[in-house]
């Protein structure tokens, strides 16, 4: 099987964009939707996060999402400020939409694809069309920008293929109609991929090893994708079922999405947490403290292989080693079953100053050379199981999957 032959791919990101008004919150609700807004999500109250509640005193949390339609455009958490800074971004421009992806404000693989087709949806609102095919011409033109922004993430290909389809076929309807059309279509994708992460949990939550440690790598929650989580849906669900465990969280270099995400969704939750750096994940394998490995997914190929964060597949080999289960929770959404395995997965390389330093911080002399990156692929033949929306695939390959899935 061939997984370490990934041609990089530079992202054509717009940089520089501005964004057009911040605020400090989190979405704490659902509200009625329609193309010319309404009065309830134009003004949003900050929502401060009280660490404090905890889920065992029964007081519940705000719902996390880390994107929403809010009237009349997207709106998202900027996931650059987290933990230290709450704060909502609402891209009016599709610079700014470009700008927001590619420097990761917005991120996660299914988070991706719904704050596109969110976009898409707002521009379409704004832009000022004469008639119904020059709407549809500008669709096409927002969406080809969108498809350049990050390579690896097939989700973000699928929402703005539904997008384009959803705009082609009502092209006979007026520029109202149009517009209601392709809002209905971003709507459903954030609808689809809640309602599949809350199946991914359900089906995965009797894996997680009761008294146990549990390491996720990067961030796989309800910041990644429409809501609640992949991976960490999957620790959330056994959580609530009554399991205790530990969750393990490496940092996960160059950007601490492990850090400064994961750990900060899963202290809300309630759920008990160690930070560790990456490079002691051996050690507490090792050691008996992480006794199985949750984690998410950007791609996921036909036979199996498995593209995620950098990390993963080296996380993969020291669970072999050590017989460990190693689990990858994946809506049906971030499966391409057009590749026949992980060694035509496009990898992301991102900039080298995200190794160099951190922020404002410059860790490595100026200007040495770096490699960054985003992914790397996990063979199948390390993955215990595949946790779907539609159940488990274990042991996966082509076969395996074509029975959970179809297809393929």
């Amino acid at each position: 099987m061939k997984t370490n032959n990934q041609q990089p791919t530079t992202n054509n990101c717009a940089r520089g964009a501005q964004n057009r008004s911040q605020e400090p919150g989190v979405r704490s609700q659902e509200h009625k939707q329609g193309v010319h807004g309404n009065p309830e999500t134009n003004n949003q109250q900050p929502t401060t996060n009280n660490r404090a509640r905890r889920a065992h005193t029964g007081e519940a949390l705000p719902e996390l999402l880390p994107v929403w339609w809010d009237g009349d455009g997207p709106a998202m958490l900027d996931q650059t400020l987290l933990p230290h800074e709450e704060t909502v971004i609402r891209p009016g421009t599709l610079a700014e939409l470009e700008e927001a992806i590619c420097s990761l404000r917005v991120r996660g693989a299914p988070a991706i694809g719904i704050a596109a087709a969110l976009g898409t949806a707002g521009l379409a609102l704004s832009c000022d069309a004469v008639d119904s095919r020059s709407l549809v011409n500008e669709v096409e033109r927002i969406t080809a920008r969108l498809a350049a922004t990050r390579p690896t993430a097939v989700n973000l290909f699928r929402a703005l293929d539904r997008m384009r389809c959803r705009a082609k076929t009502a092209v006979s309807l007026g520029l109202d109609e149009i517009r209601q059309a392709l809002l209905d279509e971003a709507l459903m994708i954030q609808r689809e991929e809640i309602e599949a992460c809350h199946r991914i949990g359900a089906f995965g939550a009797g894996l997680v090893p009761a008294g146990g440690g549990v390491l996720n790598h990067c961030n796989a929650g309800a910041l990644a994708t429409g809501g609640y989580g992949t991976s960490l849906g999957v620790l959330r669900q056994a959580w609530r079922e009554g399991t205790s465990f530990i969750a393990y969280v490496d940092e996960t270099r160059p950007l601490l999405q492990g850090a400064r995400l994961t750990a900060w969704e899963l202290e809300r939750e309630g759920i008990p947490v160690v930070l560790i750096c990456d490079n002691m994940a051996g050690h507490m394998m090792k050691t008996g403290r992480i006794n199985a490995v949750i984690v998410g997914a950007d791609r996921i190929a036909a036979n199996g292989d498995t593209a995620n964060k950098i990390g993963t597949y080296a996380t993969a080999v020291l669970a072999r080693y050590h017989n460990i289960p190693f689990y990858v929770a994946a809506p049906v959404s971030t499966f391409d079953l057009s590749l026949s395995d992980g060694a035509s997965i496009p990898i992301e390389e991102r900039h080298p100053d995200e190794v160099r330093g951190f922020g404002t911080c410059r860790t490595a002399p100026p200007g040495v050379p770096a490699a960054n990156p985003a992914f790397d692929v996990t063979p199948a033949e390390l993955i215990s199981a595949i946790i779907t929306d539609k159940g488990l695939i274990k042991h996966p390959d082509r076969a395996s999957i074509a029975a959970v899935i179809g297809g393929g």
